[in-house]
């Protein structure tokens, strides 16, 4: 490890991985699958330390990875919702943020909104960490690089084919892609692409990085070639009111089914962050079949929140 790299990470918000150098992206990758190969190594990393775990959505791996991760590290995690604070009573982030300053060492937050993410991180004298928000999922895009990591043994050069809704996840792989050199390719429906801005940022990432960027709306355009076929939800958190509008313009024509994977690499994985719909984004024969990686997924969130929490507080 380099230890200019685990210093310039010491007090560092993570709100979104564009905020974070290639190199610093691949320190956090690196102990990580050094934690995952030794389990309770760094017991003490975090003794006397704690973490605040402010949960505006519900959440199974995002709360469970981190009450984990603080346990395994010799810290503690406190789980707060956001209708359990004042925050529900009309406090405002700012002030909340302030007062967690003197309790913790650190917060996690769950939101809707980036710009509630962005004003906690603001007003604090911590370090934030984006546990999901509706631009940006950074933990699990890096969970998701460790994932790819492990399988082809580099990530430059490999290509992601992303298939459905541009959402927070999406953002969050074209920037983690377009950073580390990995290529990929989005397809989607005109109406749900990702940002343009997020797309900008990619595509100059990629300038540096060598990657490739593709904006694409035709799903077997973006599966050729590929090393790796991912989807998300097509009804996110927030977007249950247009549920049937969304499922009539996403299926079936963006649902991952076999047949996709006869265009991709012969063998090229499935990847999902879960929670997943079987009969929706993709078809149950892909979810649970030999090529899906999710579970491996999952448990990677544990490792890489281990090696960010360990070098973040």
């Amino acid at each position: 490890m380099a230890e200019s790299t685990h210093r310039a990470l010491r007090g560092r918000d993570l709100l979104t991985l564009q905020d974070y150098t290639a190199e610093e992206i691949r320190e956090i990758l690196q102990i990580a699958m050094e934690m995952k190969k030794g389990p309770r190594l760094r017991p003490e990393a975090l003794r006397g330390k704690s973490l605040a775990m402010v949960f505006q959505k519900p959440s199974t791996r995002t709360r469970l990875s981190f009450e984990v991760a603080m346990l395994q590290l010799g810290g503690h995690a406190v789980y707060l919702r956001w209708d359990d604070l004042q925050l529900g009573r009309g406090e405002t982030v700012g002030d909340t943020s302030r007062m967690l300053s003197r309790y913790v060492d650190g917060v996690v937050a769950r939101v809707y909104r980036h710009v509630d993410l962005e004003e906690l991180a603001r007003n604090a004298d911590i370090p934030v960490i984006n546990g999901l928000s509706d631009l940006f999922h950074p933990c699990q895009a890096l969970a998701d690089l460790q994932t790819v990591l492990e399988r082809k043994g580099s990530l430059k050069g490999v290509k992601m084919a992303y298939v459905g809704d541009g959402n927070n996840v999406c953002h969050s792989l074209l920037i983690a892609c377009s950073k580390t050199g990995m290529d990929i390719a989005v397809a989607s429906p005109p109406e749900y692409r990702p940002s343009e801005a997020v797309v900008e940022l990619a595509v100059r990432n990629a300038e540096a990085s060598g990657a490739t960027v593709e904006i694409l709306e035709e799903p077997t355009e973006a599966a050729g070639d590929a090393d790796v076929i991912y989807t998300d939800t097509f009804v996110s958190m927030g977007a249950e009111a247009e549920r049937e509008k969304r499922l009539a313009t996403f299926l079936p024509r963006y649902q991952v089914m076999s047949r996709l994977f006869s265009i991709a690499k012969p063998d090229a994985f499935f990847m999902h962050c879960l929670p997943a719909h079987r009969g929706e984004e993709v078809t149950a024969e892909v979810l649970d079949g030999p090529r899906s990686v999710v579970v491996d997924q999952a448990e990677n969130r544990l490792h890489v929140q281990k090696a960010a929490l360990s070098m973040i507080l």
